[in-house]
């Protein structure tokens, strides 16, 4: 049974989805399967045979999907009902696209996109986190001056979590920490001593003697960090979805490279607390990610998101914790989660977001996702983002305040190094060329914009 929603009601809207032909615009495709107020009418994706293929996999009639390489043709297509697929901006007629889901994750193509539908009057609906890193700030002055919106999309965790701290706010509670967890898990077989993370294994008899945090609660996620060295937990795109957060909400990263504590969920309000109290912090407002361990059988976070906070009343938190909310073990504390994202399934949340105008929090430049040489790198080393991750080969994603002479780290996909830089150096725009230079552009303005709030100022 689907209940009717009052969204039901309304005319449908016209969206185009770039970087169709990946896993978050199929999760996305067959929700507004679901979703009859709002139409895909314009795929963009160099591989458009892939993208018809995948439609013919959805159950979208032949009939009613036709290629175009021009703008005229783009919007007889629409105007006729069908779905338009294109391979690149060429192709486009904004005045047929009421919203664009910018998905396609490279920041040149991604910034082009969503530049060209402000200019035209098209709300846009930003997947790509690497491009909001670089040019967020920027495109969300130029949409709050427009009169348009420009919103992270939910289903990934960095509109998630920004909704969750949009409830938090509301209930007027004290936020300590934000963060969400890696992508995969690790679970623990407590027959074996093995840990596995998305297929791959390790051997980790030390985690057996380690899954209690104790009362020294550095030194346990120390051994349990050592136990399990053998495995990828850290992700360049995880410190790109909390410099998202990031530049919203005005939290900032405990450490550049973040904590990554190895934590079970209900440990996660001793672990986010002041040093002081027995946890990790140095300060409060801090943006961060853990590895969920599990044994089997237990239920995953799912790539959730949480939210530490102080707690009031000691009797009304001790009430809340018998009913099986995480509470730290003094009391002081509490940790909020939603333990999901939904990739596409939630976007259709922000496309009615973005067309009702929602008020949502700006991207304002207060914390830069940069890069630290790993390793020494010489000159004409040619820098790209590649794999699943979205990772620069010798170089480290590292989250830090604002610096006008560094680049951002996104910018670089595609430069190449005019000067040596040293290992553990980071790499400033004067050390780089071939940068795209309206990205590059947008960003320096960015950096010297006050934003406004997407719709009325909250």
């Amino acid at each position: 049974m689907i209940l009717n929603h009052v969204s039901r009601t309304r005319a449908p809207l016209r969206v185009a989805l770039t970087g169709a032909n990946g896993g978050y615009g199929r999760t996305f495709l067959a929700q507004l399967a679901l979703t009859p107020e709002i139409r895909p009418v314009v795929l963009v994706d160099p591989d458009t045979a892939g993208v018809r293929r995948m439609l013919d996999e959805l159950g979208y009639p032949a009939e009613r999907v036709a290629e175009s390489a021009d703008p005229a043709t783009t919007a007889r297509a629409v105007e006729q009902g069908q779905v338009a697929l294109v391979a690149s901006q060429d192709a486009l007629d904004w005045t047929v696209i009421d919203v664009l889901v910018e998905a396609c994750g490279r920041v040149a193509a991604g910034f082009g996109y969503a530049s060209a539908a402000l200019d035209h009057g098209t709300h846009v609906v930003m997947v790509s986190k690497e491009v909001d890193t670089v040019v967020g700030a920027d495109l969300g002055a130029r949409a709050a001056a427009n009169g348009l919106s420009y919103l992270p999309g939910d289903g990934d965790q960095p509109a998630n979590l920004l909704r969750l701290v949009d409830w938090v706010s509301a209930v007027g509670l004290d936020i300590v920490a934000l963060g969400k967890s890696g992508e995969y898990d690790l679970e623990l077989d407590p027959a074996t001593g093995r840990v596995t993370q998305a297929g791959v294994t390790v051997e980790a008899p030390a985690l057996l003697n380690l899954l209690e945090l104790g009362d020294d609660v550095a030194g346990t996620l120390a051994r349990r960090a050592e136990a399990v060295t053998g495995l990828k937990r850290a992700a360049a795109a995880d410190s790109c979805e909390m410099t998202v957060v990031a530049t919203r909400t005005g939290t900032s990263a405990d450490v550049e490279a973040m904590h990554y504590p190895v934590a079970r969920i209900a440990e996660l309000a001793d672990i986010y607390a002041a040093r002081e109290d027995g946890g990790i912090l140095e300060h409060d407002g801090v943006v961060d990610v853990f590895s969920a361990l599990r044994l089997p059988g237990e239920a995953s976070f799912a790539g959730g998101v949480f939210a530490v906070v102080r707690t009031g009343d000691p009797t009304v938190w001790e009430l809340l914790r018998g009913k099986g909310h995480v509470i730290s073990r003094n009391g002081k504390y509490a940790c909020i989660y939603w333990p999901y994202h939904y990739m596409g399934v939630e976007t259709p949340l922000t496309v009615h977001a973005a067309v009702d105008r929602v008020p949502a929090l700006p991207a304002r430049w207060t914390m830069m996702l940069a890069a630290r040489a790993a390793e020494d790198l010489a000159v004409g080393t040619t820098l790209r983002v590649e794999g699943h991750h979205h990772e620069i080969a010798g170089v480290a994603p590292v989250m830090i305040d604002p610096a006008e002479a560094v680049a951002p780290y996104y910018l670089l996909d595609g430069a190449r190094l005019a000067r040596p830089v040293a290992a553990g150096s980071l790499i400033g725009l004067a050390d780089v060329e071939g940068v795209d230079e309206p990205a590059l552009a947008a960003y320096l303005a960015g950096t010297a914009a006050t934003t406004t709030t997407n719709g009325d100022d909250r």
